[in-house]
């Protein structure tokens, strides 16, 4: 048996799935966070019988009449594959803008369950609605619920597992015209009228109002939202995250760990090769991974809260009016919020764009914005170079910010030529976070973590380890500059000279980041070990004998804002439809990481050591070249431009 969960966005499908069926699923208060159909088995506690059921969770629609790619998703399920049961999820704090959809369901003839979402707000605002006689006028049940409590939904899927096999018709909604939306309005205006009791006074200004009125105001929205950010990351970074992960990180992987299994190894005679790959590469690199897992904890555990707060969905509106800027739309930054948790749903968020140019455009700067993976670069290069202070980190996400306007506005000299669209977005209202629902988020980062350092990030390094410890005869070597890895890290070496550092290692390091960004801080981890016995979390060890403070930050910079892990780009061929367009993606993301850091190195050291750094003719010449490619391009959309206007 399948039920179908359908519904507007934000009306709280994606919790109602996650509180059936187990899971967490990503959950937002804002459209497009759903865009592909999510499948999952029932919980057995709310099992009825022996049947096995199945949930399917569909992306949010407003209509059956689709817009937006998301809702052709939701009504293809519908009418094409032929649910046993809809459940209809509506917002009961926005009763007259969910009933359209559900009046369409109802049409089609198919057995739906109404369930009645958000109780308790209802409750709290005064609204009484006769759910007797409202199930009665609609011709199906409803079922009162509060998803997020899961509250009366054992009812729901008694009800809805009733349903199945019951032909549901409603005469009066069967003859409205499809294309008369005034009448299906006004039939849920009569509706409204007839069950639902107001006790407040809707024109007065609600506590959401009075808030939005400073933190989604077009001056101060802004400013607000940085310094929101900056607390954040400050309190994950260098506060209690910072704090549990230097624990980890010095104490057990770099200290207890690697001294048991070397004496455990040691007094029983294992081999010294197999005690290499457990100790230098599992535990060496995986550890220096894992070891920022309660920084990462901390830190999605609050955006888990800004998120379910309803503050982030005011992100959107603010930064609306600078994306216009750049010919895309506040529906750009959902994307791009998401996919500071991950590059891939990020990514693939962006297909609730509807204009072609700004949804390439989107998927092309959205993996500019550091996600998790990217989190242990920031983090280690702040604890070594930057350790009494709490800015490197936001200083990524601000960057990020500059980069995307800076890129957006050239991506859109060279391919956009239709006009902007508009952007709106129902406001969900302000609430207290769900303490439980930010801690089964942070829960499931932690298990996808934790899952790809088993398993990517472990074969990685075991590999790395090895490579780093024999040469092309397979010979053990003493010094691994005469491995196989300094041989093949050496001959892509001199692409960091402009930038002012030389070395095999890092290199290799970032090379090993395109398939997974935590690869940055294992790679390093294992190939520095092995040149070295200083610690590579301390404030004076081997890194600050490569880096200084400028060309550390370069090299954060190169890591983070040049293209994504495989991954990723996978979604990005998925998103912009061909291989052409992924190629132009992947150059434009290279170049802006790759000059940016060259920038910051040379001109960093100048400005802050009084000297050239080395490397400085090379890098004049790479910006010179590039600046002609522009230069270059630009004259060339320009001329495209006046030839489609000319048409």
């Amino acid at each position: 048996m399948k039920l179908a969960l359908a519904g507007n966005p934000n009306s709280g499908k994606t919790t109602l799935y996650n509180a059936l069926t187990g899971k967490s699923e990503y959950v937002g208060n804002w459209s497009g966070v759903t865009v592909d159909i999510i499948e999952a088995d029932l919980k057995p506690k709310y099992q009825m019988n022996h049947e096995q059921v199945a949930i399917v969770d569909l992306p949010g629609a407003y209509s059956i009449a689709p817009f937006t790619g998301e809702e052709a998703v939701a009504r293809d399920f519908i009418l094409n594959s032929g649910p046993d049961v809809i459940v209809n999820i509506i917002d009961g704090a926005n009763l007259a803008r969910s009933l359209f959809f559900t009046t369409q369901l109802i049409e089609l003839g198919k057995p739906v369950v109404i369930a009645l979402n958000k109780k308790d707000v209802m409750e709290q605002r005064g609204d009484l609605l006769d759910v007797e006689a409202f199930s009665k006028i609609l011709g199906c049940p409803v079922i009162p619920v509060t998803a997020k409590d899961e509250h009366n939904i054992h009812d729901l899927v008694a009800k809805a597992i009733a349903m199945k096999g019951q032909a549901q018709t409603h005469e009066k909604m069967s003859v409205f015209d499809p294309d008369n939306d005034l009448a299906r309005q006004n039939f849920i205006n009569d509706l409204l009228s007839k069950t639902l009791r107001r006790t407040h006074e809707t024109h007065r200004l609600t506590k959401s109002d009075k808030a939005d009125m400073i933190l989604a105001h077009r001056w101060w929205g802004l400013p607000i939202f940085f310094v929101v950010m900056w607390a954040v990351y400050a309190f994950s970074i260098n506060g209690l995250g910072g704090y549990l992960s230097g624990v980890l990180n010095d104490q057990v992987f770099g200290a207890l760990l690697p001294d048991f299994l070397n004496s455990f190894f040691e007094r029983h005679r294992v081999s010294a090769v197999l005690q290499g790959v457990i100790v230098d590469g599992a535990v060496g690199g995986v550890g220096a991974v894992i070891g920022f897992l309660p920084l990462i904890m901390v830190l999605f555990f609050c955006l888990a809260l800004l998120e379910d707060s309803g503050y982030m969905a005011r992100v959107a509106v603010i930064m609306d009016r600078y994306f216009k800027r750049i010919g895309l739309s506040g529906k750009s930054i959902i994307p791009m919020i998401v996919g500071s948790g991950c590059a891939v749903p990020g990514v693939m968020a962006t297909r609730t764009i509807e204009d072609d140019s700004q949804r390439r455009i989107t998927s092309i700067l959205t993996p500019f914005v550091p996600c998790g993976a990217k989190l242990p670069i920031i983090a280690l290069f702040s604890i070594v170079f930057f350790p009494d202070t709490s800015w490197v980190g936001p200083s990524m996400y601000i960057m990020a910010i500059v980069l995307i306007i800076v890129g957006g506005l050239f991506l859109k000299k060279l391919f956009v030529y239709e006009e902007e669209m508009f952007f709106i977005m129902e406001l969900p209202a302000y609430k207290v976070p769900s303490l439980k629902n930010a801690f089964r988020q942070m829960m499931d980062k932690a298990k996808h973590f934790i899952y790809k350092a088993a398993t990517i990030i472990l074969v990685m390094n075991t590999l790395v380890w090895f490579m780093q410890s024999y040469n092309w005869q397979f010979r053990l070597v003493e010094n691994p500059e005469n491995s196989i890895m300094a041989g093949l890290g050496g001959l892509i070496a001199p692409v960091l000279v402009p930038l002012g550092i030389v070395g095999w290692e890092l290199i290799s390091a970032t090379i090993a980041g395109f398939i997974a960004k935590e690869n940055v801080v294992a790679t390093l981890a294992v190939v520095l070990a092995a040149t070295s016995e200083e610690a590579l979390f301390s404030s004076s060890g081997v890194l600050t004998q490569i880096f200084t403070p400028v060309t550390a930050y370069a090299f954060l910079v190169l890591n983070l804002f040049t293209p994504p892990c495989f991954a990723a780009m996978g979604a990005m061929k998925s998103e912009l439809g061909q291989w052409r367009w992924l190629g132009k993606a992947l150059f434009f993301q290279l170049s802006v990481g790759y000059l940016l850091a060259i920038v910051i190195s040379q001109f960093g050291t100048w400005i802050f050591y009084g000297t050239m750094n080395q490397g400085f003719v090379p890098a004049m010449i790479v910006l010179g070249c590039y600046g002609l490619l522009v230069l270059w391009l630009l004259i060339a959309a320009k001329r495209k431009r006046r030839t489609i206007e000319g048409k």
